[in-house]
């Protein structure tokens, strides 16, 4: 856990994650974005807690019933972003992986908050603490100011971007199964950095 934050200029300066990062199966592209940075505006973040979603294929992902209005990002080139409503309150970030037309996703549930902390604490001044901020995927949408707005938006470029982190590390990954949903939720596709204080409960 984090417990000095830098500014946030420092991490838009380590690598863009390239689009072929995201154009692998999505159970892949969940598993190695963990360690990853999360940067929205001023807000950045650790990520360390994802879930894969497998499209058609899938019952539980929104592209199991096909390409509508709503899914075609899905649908479409990977590397973009995937934000929607739940429960009529909450944004929720998604990652298109896989190769185009596949439909496979990446839900990002959780992470370590790493710098504008204190512009998060403002989104959120219902958390007692730092770990709390962005420890599941409303709250991480919040502290970020992500919004239905950056639906489709290109995270290879632009106002939302995931990162390398500056240094490799070696994370204690674990898989488990899905939370929160009715299909097919013993797929062991949510994956989390063992340990970390960060990860939704």
């Amino acid at each position: 856990m984090v417990t000095s934050y830098r500014s946030v200029s420092e991490f838009t300066r380590a690598t863009i994650l390239p689009r072929d990062f995201y154009a692998r199966p999505a159970a892949v592209v969940a598993r190695e974005l963990l360690g990853k940075i999360l940067v929205h505006g001023e807000a950045a973040g650790r990520i360390v807690e994802t879930e894969a979603y497998l499209g058609t294929a899938d019952r539980a992902a929104h592209a199991w019933h096909g390409l509508t209005d709503r899914t075609r990002v899905l649908f479409g080139p990977p590397g973009h972003a995937y934000v929607y409503l739940i429960y009529g309150m909450y944004d929720c970030l998604n990652l298109v992986a896989e190769p185009e037309g596949a439909a496979g996703c990446v839900l990002i549930r959780a992470a370590e908050p790493v710098a504008g902390v204190e512009l998060m604490r403002r989104r959120r001044p219902g958390a007692k603490r730092d770990r709390d901020l962005a420890s599941g995927p409303g709250r991480l949408t919040l502290a970020f100011g992500i919004d239905r707005r950056l639906n489709g938006a290109d995270a290879t470029r632009g106002p939302l971007t995931v990162h390398l982190p500056f240094t490799a590390e070696a994370l204690e990954i674990e898989a488990t199964p899905r939370v929160g949903i009715r299909h097919c939720a013993d797929w062991p596709l949510r994956f989390v950095v063992r340990g970390n204080p960060c990860i939704s409960r």
